[in-house]
């Protein structure tokens, strides 16, 4: 310690590897906070933005509908979340390919919300694709109805959650 403190060039040699040290210490922390932010924005943007959550998928393929004012019990109820905005309904078997509408209703049969669009075979399903969103709607038990244009409703007992 003497020594560097009366040998200039050993005193400036020390103090550059202690700077040296200092920079290597600060990009290695800086790299791991950038990192760590970037995991952070990527975590909440990708958790905020899943179909999931946005999309709600009904699978119509098992059910029998009962057009009219009829409702079958025996039905199991599908389940649609309040968060949903975009609706991708897997048609019952034998359904064809066209224009739908499709509402959400009460018990009485009064549409709460209603939407439609085109119902296309993918994958040897009739896929039908529409907007709607449910947020407005209380949580509660209601029906999905569907009909092609022209037609009466069919109805589905569903669960707003």
């Amino acid at each position: 310690m003497d020594h560097l403190g009366s040998c200039s060039p050993c005193f400036e040699e020390f103090t550059a590897i202690r700077n040296r040290r200092r920079r290597q210490r600060r990009l290695k922390w800086g790299g791991g906070l950038a990192l760590l932010a970037v995991s952070v924005v990527l975590w909440f943007t990708l958790r905020t933005h899943q179909p999931g959550t946005e999309t709600a998928v009904l699978d119509l393929r098992g059910y029998s509908g009962q057009r009219g004012e009829q409702n079958l019990p025996q039905q199991p109820t599908l389940q649609l979340q309040r968060s949903a905005k975009h609706l991708v309904v897997d048609l019952p078997i034998a359904s064809k390919e066209g224009s739908y509408d499709f509402a959400l209703m009460d018990e009485r049969g009064q549409e709460l919300l209603r939407g439609s669009g085109t119902a296309q075979l993918e994958d040897q399903t009739v896929v039908l694709r529409g907007d709607i969103n449910v947020a407005s709607v209380p949580s509660g038990s209601y029906f999905f109805g569907l009909r092609q244009n022209g037609m009466e409703w069919t109805r589905f007992p569903i669960n707003v959650k």
